[in-house]
């Protein structure tokens, strides 16, 4: 188990049954940014990565 798994694992348990829109979690993303902003590149990639998921070309 990585250590960030703890993290997902923490949200899953406390968060795990609602469900949110795109625009909320870009909202929250922005916001973790802001308000750490040495974390831009990591979410950036993360985003860019959710975005992507069914691009069939984007072998990355």
């Amino acid at each position: 188990m990585y250590f960030t798994d703890r993290g997902i694992e923490e949200l899953e348990k406390r968060r795990g049954e609602e469900e949110v829109s795109f625009a909320w979690l870009a909202e929250q993303l922005r916001t973790f940014v802001d308000l750490n902003p040495e974390f831009e590149t990591p979410v950036e990639r993360l985003a860019t990565w959710i975005a992507r998921l069914d691009d069939e070309d984007d072998d990355e």
